[in-house]
């Protein structure tokens, strides 16, 4: 006994700080009474979602290697950065609301006075270790420190490129308060944050910080950190409403139709932050593809163009086997084809989505030229739809690439001006 006591202590003392901590106590209490947690594990909406790659290793593998795509999965020159500088981020946005991209998921979003920071990761590598793991293809915009105070950071799920230990020590210093899924408190805690500065929310609940509300929402992901992927913390997309606007927040999600009910529930959005890179034939329930995202924007939106469509979980890791380019130039045929703002802004620029909207399409300056057809969503009948049959899903709900052939869009949707942010009539 007293052996394998030995060898438990060992293994705890190999655990790498990142890996986090599993959650206990009272925390562990409430997660299993969560309408949400069944059979000792967090479940989706809509029922079950392979989180493991489906199909052949072997096809996965060969795919991943392939001589002729891999160049295609990283940018051929340096990624542009707009150097953010703390006067852009001194001045009040002229319009109540700002955003600025700091790369991947990472977004600081300025609304109606606060500041709000979502899935911030400033590390290197998006990995418990420091030599090994995707690395970054582009520096982070500014140092952490220059950020400037922050009111709430949030945080969708608990993975490495969701949640940074890094990251979350250096705020740790700060005042700042933490808006989290219930569980994933546990990691903060173990890497010093103080439990009163923790938001730690079952979907569907709300909690106010300021003068902003938080929703915690529903997603179609999984979560996990160490070796023992136990299911035990929650994943989130996340609504915050100010007193005048309101934004949303996707983390990583697979496309369902809870996004026309957080919509109905929570919406219309001045902007929407969705997820449409790393997305893959291989694990297709649990990331969208571009079209996807904008059927979930139309979602969000009740069903027809609104807002400003800002593009995350891209450009910043090779995460997939797609190619690099590929989610911003998907974005825009599909943006286009239905009359949807986008902003595409290089990271670390700020943009107001009711102001001038960043619409150039910087990518192609270090990519190579994605001559494709892109599947692009249809609207009518209150909601979006896919549009065209057999490119984008596959029977067995399988991604297809696009097939070879002329772009359907060359342009960049949404130039010039949004809508300004103010309510529509019946917003709740």
């Amino acid at each position: 006994m007293a052996g394998i006591r030995s060898l438990s202590s060992g293994l705890r003392a190999l655990r790498p700080p990142a890996f986090g901590a599993d959650p206990g106590g009272e925390r562990m209490a409430r997660i299993r009474r969560s309408p949400h947690f069944k059979d000792g594990v967090f479940q989706n909406p809509g029922g079950a979602a392979r989180i493991r790659p489906s199909g052949s290793m072997l096809d996965f593998a060969k795919l991943y290697f392939d001589k002729e795509e891999r160049p295609h999965r990283s940018p051929r020159g340096t990624v542009p950065v707009h150097p953010t500088t703390f006067a852009d981020l001194a001045r009040p946005a002229a319009t109540g609301l700002r955003l600025t991209w700091l790369g991947h998921s990472s977004v600081l979003a300025e609304i109606d006075g606060h500041r709000v920071l979502f899935d911030p990761v400033w590390g290197e590598r998006c990995s418990p270790f420091p030599f090994a793991g995707p690395r970054r293809l582009h520096p982070v915009p500014l140092p952490l420190a220059a950020l400037g105070p922050v009111d709430v950071v949030v945080v969708s799920h608990d993975h490495y490129d969701h949640l940074d230990m890094p990251t979350i020590k250096e705020l740790a210093g700060t005042d700042t308060v933490f808006a989290v899924p219930l569980g994933v408190g546990a990691h903060l805690e173990h890497w010093g944050v103080s439990a009163d500065r923790l938001r730690e929310l079952d979907w569907h609940e709300s909690t106010k910080v300021g003068g902003l509300t938080l929703t915690a929402t529903p997603a179609r992901h999984f979560c996990g950190r160490g070796l023992r992927n136990t299911q035990h913390t929650l994943w989130a997309s996340w609504v915050v409403a100010g007193e005048e606007h309101r934004v949303y927040h996707s983390g990583d999600t697979g496309y369902f139709d809870g996004f026309q009910h957080i919509g109905a529930d929570h919406g219309p959005f001045d902007a929407t932050m969705i997820q449409l890179g790393a997305y893959s034939e291989f694990w297709p329930d649990i990331h969208m593809t571009p079209e996807e995202a904008l059927r979930a924007h139309l979602d969000l939106q009740g069903g027809e163009p609104h807002g400003v469509l800002l593009p995350i979980h891209w450009a910043t890791f090779n995460l997939a086997p797609h190619p690099w380019a590929e989610p911003g130039e998907w974005t825009l045929a599909a943006a286009g084809a239905v009359g949807q703002a986008v902003a595409v802004p290089v990271p670390g620029r700020p943009f107001e989505p009711a102001g001038v909207l960043p619409t150039r399409p910087w990518w192609r300056d270090v990519s190579s030229p994605l001559n494709r057809k892109w599947p692009v969503p249809q609207t009518g009948g209150g909601r979006a739809r896919s549009g065209r049959r057999g490119c984008g899903r596959k029977a067995g709900g399988r991604y297809r690439r696009p097939p070879p052939g002329p772009r359907t869009w060359a342009g960049a949707p949404g130039a010039g001006r949004a809508g300004r942010g103010r309510r529509r009539p019946g917003r709740r």
